[in-house]
């Protein structure tokens, strides 16, 4: 079998080319790909978007215009690392906009997909196998909505 990878549909209520285009605004590492028409035989007014194609990060992506029938939900985000604070900032900032923050790196970005932002020391910090240091990350990674990796650094260290 050859491997060819997944295609992740991201179901949008008319939004799928301006969505497409936000994300390839914010991820340095993008592209936009084919948009496909809808035509006489539909759905939805011929002419009028009905997927576009689009890459982030090397992860393919389809958004399709399905209609308001189904939206997002927190059962399924994205989780983007982070080398350091600047990039938690940097993804932080443009993805909140417009959005929520919601807590311990979750956010809903303005189309209402959850991202998690998430720095990549935090996991190695939680999973320490002195149980002290991972518990003191722990409960600094509860208390925090965006992540700051200077504090979660403090607590890990009993600073």
């Amino acid at each position: 079998m050859t491997d060819k990878g997944f295609t992740t549909c991201l179901w949008f209520d008319g939004q799928a080319e301006e969505a497409a285009n936000h994300y390839t605004s914010i991820f340095k590492d993008s592209r936009l790909g084919r948009t496909v028409r809808t035509t006489e035989a539909g759905p939805g007014p011929a002419g009028s978007v009905l997927t576009v194609e689009f890459e982030l990060n090397g992860q393919k992506f389809v958004g399709l215009n399905g209609g308001s029938q189904f939206t997002f939900n927190e059962s399924v985000s994205f989780q983007i690392p982070c080398a350091d604070q600047g990039e938690v900032d940097y993804y932080w900032s443009r993805l909140t906009a417009g959005g929520s923050e919601v807590a311990c790196g979750w956010l809903k970005d303005k189309y209402g997909l959850c991202w998690q932002v998430v720095p990549t020391v935090l996991i190695d910090m939680i999973s320490d196998a002195d149980p002290e240091k991972a518990k003191r990350a722990t409960e600094a990674m509860m208390s925090m909505t965006k992540f700051d990796i200077a504090a979660l650094q403090k607590a890990y260290e009993g600073r």
